[in-house]
């Protein structure tokens, strides 16, 4: 079933969805190089749930929150990426910096997040949106050593030599 939805339409996903899905999981991220760490966290995450729907960032708000170099890969790039993942059910192209719109539209059961975070470093904004429409945060234990950023230095080491 993996797709991708317009934000346009992210308030009506629930419809694109079986009726089956009782849990739904929302997980948010630039996914810029898809490595596999990603591809562990996204499939954890979605074994919380009954379907697994990721919020990416936008190209615009990648380079507010990573600098004017990135993205890599475009947004279009990155959500058809992650929709061809066996653990993705659906994606969502979002503009804003932070998800906090889109979990109040998608109104998930079960937010998943990295295991950089906790509670209290969770963006305020979406934390109350999180606690407002009483979703369960769960927290996903990094794949140590993984991270774009650090493919990124390799490469940049590689092209120095």
């Amino acid at each position: 079933m993996n797709f991708i939805i317009p934000y346009s339409e992210a308030s009506n996903l629930r419809s694109f969805l079986p009726r089956t899905v009782e849990r739904l999981v929302f997980t948010n991220g630039c996914f810029d190089l898809l490595h596999a760490g990603h591809v562990r966290y996204l499939t954890a995450a979605r074994a919380l749930g009954d379907a697994l729907v990721v919020g990416v960032n936008g190209d615009a708000s990648v380079r507010a929150l990573k600098g004017p170099t990135r993205p890599i890969n475009s947004e279009q790039d990155r959500a058809e990426v992650l929709a061809g993942l066996r653990a993705v059910d659906a994606v969502v192209i979002f503009p804003e910096s932070r998800a906090t719109h889109l979990i109040e539209l998608l109104r998930p059961e079960i937010y998943a997040k990295g295991g950089d975070y906790t509670v209290e470093t969770l963006e305020a904004g979406e934390r109350v949106v999180l606690e407002k429409i009483n979703c369960s945060m769960h927290f996903i234990p990094l794949l140590q050593g993984r991270s774009t950023t650090s493919i990124l230095e390799k490469a940049s080491a590689l092209a120095q030599m």
